[in-house]
Parts: structure tokens; sequence; C-alpha cells
């Protein structure tokens, strides 16, 4: 008996999949002996219950109940193809019960392997319909209802077919979309053979053609989907043209019911017209030269975008293909209108902006993250570069993502993980609207359709959290190169420019570069042949990026050292990966590139010996410069990876190198205030010495084997002490120590001598970053006194022979390196000397103005303008900081706040303690942040310290941009500093000579 042989139990269906146990059971005893050799493949299938009930009601309404079960038991591929369609989707199950002759559709073993031709698809519809393949001529016989029926029958048949094979066989998303494309156009021509056959003989004079247009246009059609059309008309020879027009509207008008209408076959899709010229507002049908008129003069940025996928797909195609050839190029010519990339930018903000707030987060199309995002990041690159290279203009969305990828325009990184996404997403899409055939692209929460979604796209075990967890996972890779691809800054400085200069055309590429400002053009040509020279990737992408550059390179204040920069920097990187990537993808980073390689060539010089740096530009944060805590632990422990003193201190000035050129462009870029220039350049320089005399330390104990019988401390003077270094200043300095307990004196001031003779050898090596000079000049007794003491000696020499200028020259005192309480030790010693509690003697003030006139006299080089001499002019920087200094001498043994080695501290203490008007004050802090900004500004531009404006013009000018002067207004920049330091000279002569 059946239930003998039957061995199906609710814990067997139950770990098939099953979750309505007995109405499954029910189901697989009607299937009788058949139902135990199917189980296995109705438990894979995405719903297993719905598959086993429309398997059973479908046997049971099949002429031949046998055949059909044994044709499943028989064929395992005809089985697996209809219980997949059973399983997945109720509107083809109901297909089913309704045409239970289609299930042999599935039986024809073609479906695993072959795609079928879209010729063979249009033929099928339209002798559904009676019409003849071959002209597609009006529908011969049959009363409308029923054709209108057999061509939604025909379809739906086919789609049958699609759904299986998309189902069962792993067909790719791309290949089911333009198999659904292929249907839709054979639909059309077959809805308007019957459309012809409606209108009758007044469209004989009727040339109509149908333009597919979004998803169809592109051959990336939905399985339920609105398929967009534009129709074009003209009239055949012979014919009166209005006449023709009125015709082709009443087609157009009777294909778009024909498709959309429900009938007792259900309908097929609406046709919608809406993106034709003026939109629903506009007729619904115009000719060749209406549409052209349109487009020349009316059309807006989004119709371009439009018309990117249009092609002819149904009707006269001749005519649709001069229509597609008539608008081309306004498509690809349209990125060069004013606010292209901001306008279509916007257009996508807007799409997001208007989605329901309680579907956007599950929104998988128009959703951020969703297709929409990947779909308007592709087209507007291809918008922006398809005018210049033509392998981009593919309307569909993964083919032309394949091109861009290839051309170089998105990194093969980048487009995998785009193509792996809109595969997915497109994938879950068909999916969840193959469930009933509706419109939808909202993932469900339902735990039952999330599971039923879940299996149908391959997730088995946990069908629901895997789902979950792959799309979120898609989603948010989706976001995260949307906002990299599509508001990537270079693509609005592409599409600022015309087609040919975007080819770099040689003929007028000289022409171009002279009026772009290029000094040299023929030398300027030279370098854009050698790079952009060649069929490779890198060279692709080069031609891709230079157009904006020049630009960028002509901006700023020398565009030939910008391209030269340019070339040497891309050919010492050329073969990193990330080099053009980096620039291509992060426009910021290429325009920061351009801009600090036509403008500083201190910053070119630190770049060119390390190009790698390139990296930092992607961000200001990448360019905050580290603390002296973080640099000194990372510059340490590269000198003491290296056994070899040499070795370590190369370590180490390579990352003062860095450091450098992190300083230099975020001084460049106006991240940083000149005080923190100042301060950032006294950090890295702290951070160095303390690792070179780490360095030194231990060269000297591996030479004796055995510790050191004294600790070393370096104590930073003047601009350095004062945490106010510029790119040019030596690091001036003093040199203490102190014999550890037990150590002989003689042996400890020796080896002394010795840790500070290497550490000042290891510094002046050559090497290729700037130099950092070592002074110790200001040690007592200057050159003639020992190069390092011991902190009596330095106690024993300030309490017998100090002048007043050491004391003054300690104000800048910081003991900063080496020995932590050493350094704590000398600052108590020094700290009465140069704050002395009741101020310096009247004779010592004579003494500071003595020597400060006497330094006017002599110092200032010969042939300099002392109204524009940044350091010792009027008004400049020692005339403020004298000034301060004079002030902390006489004033700091009783004001605290005097108490301090920086400039500007000190005057904003003096103002709190009534010894400085405000306005005379910001007199003297005004003329030296704009001294010091200058002379920063002129080492950029000059590569080297510079203590005067710079009297060469072009020099003059670029020194005027870097501090954000308008082109041509160097004279107001001078202007500038005289009025600023003549302020402040009037307040030196009140303050200081009194």
């Amino acid at each position: 008996m059946r239930s003998e042989r039957r061995t199906t139990s609710t814990g067997r269906l139950v770990r098939h999949g099953f979750q309505d146990v007995e109405q499954s059971e029910a189901a697989l005893d009607r299937l009788g002996d058949a139902s135990d050799q199917l189980l296995h493949l109705i438990a894979t299938t995405a719903d297993p219950d719905q598959a086993v009930t429309y398997l059973a009601d479908l046997a049971d309404r099949v002429e031949d109940r046998q055949r059909l079960l044994d044709a499943l038991v028989d064929d395992e591929g005809s089985c697996m193809r209809l219980l997949a369609v059973l399983g997945a989707t109720t509107a083809l199950g109901d297909h089913l019960l309704r045409h239970p002759e289609h299930w042999h559709d599935l039986t024809d073993p073609a479906l695993g392997s072959t795609r079928p031709a879209a010729f063979a698809v249009r033929g099928d519809l339209l002798r559904a319909v009676g019409a003849d393949p071959l002209d597609a001529a009006p529908v011969a016989t049959g009363e409308d209802a029923v054709v209108v029926d057999a061509l939604r029958v025909a379809y739906r048949r086919l789609l049958l077919r699609l759904a299986a094979r998309d189902l069962s066989h792993g067909v790719g998303v791309d290949d089911v979309a333009a198999e659904l494309s292929d249907l839709a156009a054979g639909t059309l021509d077959a809805a308007l053979a019957i459309a012809r056959a409606r209108v009758g003989s007044s469209a004989d004079g009727a040339r109509l053609g149908v333009i597919a247009m979004g998803k169809c246009g592109g051959h990336e059609l939905n399985y339920v989907s609105d398929v967009d059309v534009i129709f074009v008309a003209e009239a055949a020879e012979g014919y009166d043209e209005q006449a023709a027009i009125r015709a082709a509207t009443q087609l157009a008008a009777n294909l778009m019911r024909i498709c959309s209408d429900h009938t007792g076959e259900g309908t097929i899709w609406p046709v919608d017209a809406a993106l034709r010229p003026e939109g629903k507002s506009g007729p619904l049908v115009r000719t060749l030269a209406s549409h052209e008129g349109y487009y020349q003069k009316w059309a807006k940025t989004w119709e371009f975008q439009a018309l990117l996928k249009a092609r002819p797909v149904a009707g006269d195609l001749p005519l649709g293909q001069e229509f597609c050839a008539r608008v081309a190029p306004m498509v690809w010519s349209a990125s060069e209108r004013d606010g292209f990339v901001t306008e279509v930018q916007a257009m996508r903000r807007r799409v997001i902006e208007h989605i329901p707030a309680a579907h956007a987060e599950r929104q998988i199309k128009l959703g951020s993250g969703g297709l929409r995002d990947v779909e308007f990041a592709v087209q507007l690159l291809q918008l922006v570069h398809g005018r210049a290279d033509e392998t981009v203009r593919a309307p569909t969305t993964l083919s032309a993502l394949s091109h861009l990828t290839q051309g170089g325009y998105v990194g093969r990184e980048d487009g995998a993980a785009l193509d792996g996404a809109y595969r997915f997403l497109r994938t879950l899409e068909h999916r969840m609207q193959l469930w009933q055939l509706r419109r939808t692209h909202v993932l469900p929460e339902d735990h039952d359709a999330l599971r039923r979604l879940g299996r149908s796209m391959g997730f088995m075990r946990e069908p629901v959290e895997e789902l979950n967890e792959e799309w979120r996972r898609h989603s948010r890779e989706v976001r995260r190169l949307h906002e990299k691809l599509f508001y990537r800054p270079l693509l609005g400085a592409v599409a600022k420019l015309r087609a040919d200069e975007a080819r770099l055309s040689p003929a007028s590429a000289q022409q171009q570069l002279a009026a772009l400002g290029y000094a040299d053009p023929k030398a300027a040509l030279r370098h854009l042949e050698a790079l952009t020279s060649g069929v490779s990737r890198s060279a692709n992408i080069q031609r891709t990026l230079l157009p904006a550059m020049l630009g960028w390179f002509a901006d700023a204040p020398n565009p030939d050292a910008g391209l030269f920069g340019f070339r040497q920097i891309s050919e010492a990187l050329g073969s990193s990966h990330w080099y053009l990537q980096t620039l291509r993808d992060e426009g910021q980073v290429a325009q920061r590139l351009a801009t600090l390689l036509a403008s500083s060539r201190y910053a070119t010089d630190l770049l060119q010996r390390a190009p790698e740096g390139v990296r930092m530009l992607a961000s200001d944060e990448a360019l905050r410069p580290l603390t002296r805590a973080v640099l000194q632990k990372e510059m340490t422990s590269a000198a003491r990876r290296h056994v070899d003193p040499v070795e370590a201190v190369t370590a180490v000035r390579a990352i003062r190198r860095r450091e450098l050129f992190r300083i230099a462009v975020a001084d460049l870029l106006g991240l940083l205030d000149v005080a923190d220039v100042g301060y950032a350049l006294t950090d890295v320089t702290a951070a160095t010495l303390e690792a070179a005399l780490v360095a030194a330390g231990l060269a000297i104990e591996a030479e004796r084997r055995g510790p050191l019988p004294t600790r070393v401390a370096v104590v930073a003077m003047g601009r350095l002490g004062g945490f106010e270094l510029s790119y040019g200043s030596d690091a001036d300095v003093l040199f203490v120590h102190d014999p550890v307990p037990g150590a002989a004196a003689e042996d400890a001031g020796r080896v002394a001598r010795d840790v500070v003779n290497e550490f000042r050898r290891l510094l002046a090596l050559p090497g290729t970053d700037p130099a950092l000079r070592v002074d110790a000049d200001l040690r007592p007794e200057g050159k003639q006194g020992p190069l390092v003491r011991t902190l009596e000696s330095y106690a024993r020499y300030y309490a017998n022979w100090s002048v007043v200028w050491e004391a003054q020259a300690l104000l800048r005192a910081s003991a900063i390196v080496g020995d932590v309480d050493l350094c704590r030790r000398f600052t108590e010693l020094i700290d009465p000397l140069r704050f002395p509690a009741q101020g310096i003697s009247a004779d010592d003030v004579l003494e500071v103005q003595r020597i400060k006139a006497r330094v006017d006299d002599e110092r200032l080089p010969r042939g300099a303008d002392p109204a524009t001499h940044l350091k010792l002019g009027r008004g400049g920087l020692a005339d403020v900081e004298w000034t301060v200094q004079l002030l902390q001498m006489r004033h700091a043994g009783r004001v605290a706040g005097l108490r301090t080695t920086r400039t500007l501290e000190a005057l904003q203490a003096a103002v709190e303690a009534d010894l400085l008007t405000e306005s005379d004050a910001r007199a003297l802090s005004e003329a030296w942040r704009t001294a010091s900004g200058l002379r920063n500004a002129t080492t950029q531009v000059r590569g080297k310290p510079a203590d005067s404006l710079p009297r060469d013009t072009r020099e003059r000018a670029a020194v005027a941009h870097i501090r954000g002067y308008p082109p041509g207004e160097s004279d107001r920049m001078v202007d500038d500093y005289l009025r600023v330091s003549r302020r402040a000279r009037q307040v030196v002569e009140r303050v200081f000579w009194g």
C-alpha cells in the first residue's frame, strides 16, 4: 500500500525546509509514488511548501498527469526548472495553472545552455498575434481582444522559460536583463502590429520608430518595470506629414494601451513616454527635426543623461537609428554645460530626499547604497569621459563599468567591488519581483518573505541572517564607492574642458599652453607627450588627469615648474599601483599636488626625495602635524633599530623629511597659522635632536663597551628655544652634562665631548634632506669656550662672568632634549638670571639698547633694503623680539606671564600686566606674524632660506599667491607689509628706545 511505501514524516519534512508540514504532506500524497523521488529537489526551492502545492495542483490540471510525473522523475533538469519556478513565483505558478500545457516548455534541454536570439523572441511574439515576422505587418485576422490576450500569453510563456533558466541554471544577471529587454522589444513590435490593425489604412503613410530608454534601452530590464520609450515619426514617401504624424500618434497611443491594459490574461507592463521632450505636456510623437530642435535649444541636463541609453527597438528601425545618430553628439557634449557635474549630483540627492522615510533604509533601488548609486556614478563618469573616449559609451551599466575600469577611470578593486555589488542587488531585485510579478524595490521585513527570498538567492543554512548580512555589506560598499566616484572633485574640473582640450591635441597644445601662462610651451609639450604617450593604462589615466591638472598648474604661480615636477614625481612613482589611482579617485589629492608643485620649490624638493608623501594630500587630517611625543617615539625607535649610527641617523632624517613635507603642505594650503608652523617645526627639530643624541650615545657606549659615565642634555636657544622656527632656521643650542655618581670628572667630561661631537657629526652628514645646522656659538665664552660644560660649570660662569646679552639670550633657552632631570635643573639654574626679581638696571637697559644699535648698523647685509628685510629691517622680526625681550628682562621677575620663551605669549602677558597697550601689542604681533609668514613663503618659493622679500617679480608674485593675494597684487602685499612694519617700528621707537 501507498502508506507502507511512503517514508515521509513530519520530522523529515522539517529537515528538508518545509514550514507548513500538514499542507505539504497532503500535496505529497496527491503526487503518489513520485513524491519520494522528487522530495530532495523540492527541498532545494525557495519555498518548498509552495512548490509542492503548485506541483500537485498542476498535476491535477494537465491532460496527461502520469506523463508529467514520469518526466519529472526521469529528467532531473526538467524537474529542477519546473520546481524552481513553482517555489519562487506565485505569478508564474498561477500562469501554469491557467496554461498547464506550458510545462512542456521547461523540458527543453536548450534552456540550460542557450540564450534565445532577439530575432527568435520577436518572431515568436509576432507569430502569436498573427503578424508576419519578416515585415511586422498588421495583424491579418482575429478579434482584437483575442489577439491582445494571445500577446499576453505568449509573453508569459517566454517569461516562464527565462525565469526557469534564471532560477535553476545560474544565468548571469546581465544576461537575464538583456533577455528581458529583448522580450520587451519583441512585445513592442507585436503590440505595434496590433495597433496598425486597429488604426487601419491611415497608418500606411506613417513611419514610426520606437526608441527604448532607461533599462530597456540599456539592455538591462527588470522582470517588472515600466518600459520607457520615445516615439519618433516621419511621413512615408509621398504622404502628407501632418496626416502621418496624426496616424503615428494613434499608433503610439494604441501601442501603449495594448501593453498596459488589464484583460483576463492580466497585463504586461506600462509603456511610459514621459521622458519625451516636454514630458507629459509635450506631443506624444515628434519628427526627427522637432526632436533635434528641442534637444539643441531646450533640453535639460537630465534629459541628456536619459538619452545615454536610447536604443531603437521596434517599428521603423532605420528611423530610430537616425534619431540616435542625431542626438548622440549632444549627449556626449552635455558635460560641457555650465554646472553639469553639480547638477547631476544634485539630481541624485533629490531622488534620495523624496524616498518615503518608512522605506528609505530598505530601498535597494533608490536608497543610499542602492542600484541608483551605482548607475548614477557610472553614467556621470561616462558623460564626463565619454566625449573624448568612445570606449566608455556602452549603455549597459555593467559593460560601461567594465570599460571605465579597463580605461583607468575607475580603479580595478573599486570596479570589481561595484560590479559584484550591482550584480547582487540586481539579482535580489529580480527575485523580489518574480514572487508576484509586481514592481517592488523595498526589501521585505516579514520573516517568511525574507526566508523565501534568501533561499532563492542561494542562502540555505540561515537564509534570513545570511541575506541581511550580504545585502548590508554590498550596500555599505556601494555607499562608499558612490561617494568616492560620484562626488570626485576631479570630475568637475575635467567636465569644464572642451573635448579637444581633453584629448590634448598636439596641433593646438602649444598655443593652449601659452594661453594658460606656460612660459616654455615647447618644454611643457614634451612633458605632456612623455606622460601620455602609449596605450598603457597609466598613460590613459594621465590623459584623464592632465587636462584638469594643467588648469590647476596655471592657477598657481609657476605652471612650468608644476608640470615638470609632476613628470618627475610620476616617473618616480609610475609603477606604484596606488599613485595614479589616488590622483584619479581622490580629486583633492590631484589638485593639492598641482598647487604645491607649481607654488613651492621647497615642498617639491622634499616630495621628489620621498614621493610617497603624495598620500598625505588625501585629507586635512593626514596633514595635521604630529606631536613631539609621537615623533620622538618614532624617531628614537628608528634610531635604536640600527647598530650603525649613520644608518640610525639616516632613518631619523627620513622621518624628519617626511614631517617637513607635511608641515610645508599644511602651511601652503592654509591649514596652519604662522605660529603653528613654528611650533610644528620646533617639535620636529627637537625630536630629531633627541633621536640623534640617542644614536650618538649608543655609538659611544659601543666604543667604550660600557655605560656612559655622564648624562647629557641639549638646551634649545634662539628661535628653536622660542618654538618659533622657520623653514631655514639653524638649531641654536647649548650642551650640558652631569657626571653620574662615582664617575671621575675627567672621564665624564671626555665622554660628554665625545657624545656631543658624534651628535654634531651625525647631523652634519651630507644628505638629500634640508640641512639641520647645529650652532653652539651662544655658549659661555662663545667659540673660545668649551663645547659642553657641567651644570656646576655653568653655575660658576653665570655667577661670576655673565653679561647682560647672555641673560638676554637665555630668555629663549628651553632645556628640552636629553636627560629630563638635567633639563629641569638647568632651567632652575638660569631662571633667576634671565628673570631677575628686581629687573635689570638702567645701565643694563642702555647696554641692551647699545647692542641693538650695533646690530642694526652692522648685521644688515650689504645691499639689503631695510624696509623689506624681514628679520633685521625696520619693524621686522628683530625689532619686535628685542622689544619683547627688554620688557621681559625688566619686568618678568614680578610678572609671571612674561616668563616664557615665546614672543606672542609674552606680548599678551605684557598687555595683561599693563606694560603695553592692546593697540601697541597688536601692531607688534601683526608685524611679527606678517614677517614670519612672508619669510616662510619666500623659503617655500625659492627652496632655500631668505630673510628679504624677493626682488624677482615672478618670485614675488609666487610669495603673494602663497600668502593669499589675488593674481597681480604682489605690490599690494609689499604695501601691506610696509604699513604693518611701519606701525610696529613706531611702537619699537617708544617702548624699546624710550
